[in-house]
């Protein structure tokens, strides 16, 4: 291979290795203030390199100071203002990438990503790129409130909780609500979650928070009103009675088991459930057979709704 061969060869090589090097970040950055933001700088890692040094400077007012250094000796955060709220990825190659967390107004600046590479002849490659960071204050936004699964409508003795998101710049405060009658409202608590850990009928109704923070001079947000439904658990009663036929059980009365106006009851095994029929047979398993009418009967808040009356053959307590 010629002279200039080499040369080609050697070109093309460096112009590969540093088109792979290259930095990629964005022009500007926005941060929240008291939030957090995290400053680009990726490239795609290529054999034959490896990173020597990583810095991230700021400039701020014509004065430019190092943030954050990574070497050999390990990571190290240089500027007092920052430590204990910026990181960089360890695991992650190719990945240079500045967290800022908790930021403050002074944050705002211009950062430079610097990085140097060793190659496997001891060459040392350097790039750079510079995003400018603008840390801004954000009234609260109005809130929204979203609902535990399985939603606004749940029985009696279940628990939920609602939550109250808003945006902005944090702190943010939450406070919750329950609508009264003429339009007024009563506080209930203090904090994004209003939680119960068994409901009852009367916490039925209709609530909604507020959100504010201290940027935009304190206002307060509301967030619309939910409508909070908590049901009873209905109970059924069943009531059986026959025109006729035989029957044998076990006797548990005396004087009154031969009268046709006794009214026997078994209780089935379901809690909420009562068997009633009238015959001149005794109290006892009914084992005989006749012409029977089966009444059912709901009950739900303490009010009893439609009966309905079938007629059915049965045998023993078998209905056809």
């Amino acid at each position: 291979m010629g002279e200039v061969e080499w040369i080609v060869v050697f070109v093309m090589t460096f112009i590969s290795c540093n088109a792979l090097l290259d930095l990629s970040s964005v022009h500007q950055v926005t941060g929240t203030w008291m939030g957090s933001a995290t400053v680009p700088c990726t490239y795609v890692p290529s054999e034959g390199f490896t990173q020597q040094t990583l810095r991230w400077s700021i400039e701020r007012d014509s004065s430019i100071a190092t943030i954050f250094q990574r070497d050999s000796s390990g990571d190290h955060i240089l500027l007092s203002k920052f430590r204990g709220r910026v990181s960089v990825p360890k695991h992650n190659p190719g990945d240079a990438s500045l967290l800022i967390q908790n930021l403050e107004m002074l944050d705002s600046g211009h950062y430079t990503c610097q990085i140097i590479w060793r190659s496997t002849d001891n060459s040392l490659v350097t790039k750079e790129v510079t995003t400018t960071v603008k840390v801004v204050k954000v009234a609260a936004t109005k809130p929204i409130i979203r609902a535990a699964e399985p939603g606004l409508t749940l029985p009696a003795g279940a628990s939920t909780r609602l939550t109250c998101e808003a945006g902005g710049s944090p702190p943010i405060s939450y406070r919750w609500f329950r609508s009264a009658p003429a339009g007024t409202a009563e506080l209930l608590s203090s904090g994004p979650e209003l939680a119960w850990p068994s409901l009852r009928p009367s916490d039925s109704g209709t609530y909604f928070c507020e959100a504010q923070n201290r940027a935009g001079a304190g206002a307060v947000q509301r967030s619309d009103a939910v409508r909070l439904t908590v049901t009873d658990l209905p109970t059924t009663t069943v009531a059986l009675q026959t025109s006729g036929g035989t029957t044998e059980g076990h006797h548990s009365t005396t004087d009154q088991e031969d009268s046709s106006d006794t009214e026997h009851t078994v209780i089935d095994p379901v809690p909420t459930t009562q068997v009633s029929r009238r015959d001149t047979a005794p109290v006892g398993p009914f084992t005989g057979t006749g012409e029977w009418s089966l009444m059912l009967e709901n009950s739900f808040h303490g009010s009893n709704s439609k009966s309905q009356l079938f007629s059915a053959a049965c045998q023993g307590l078998k209905c056809f």
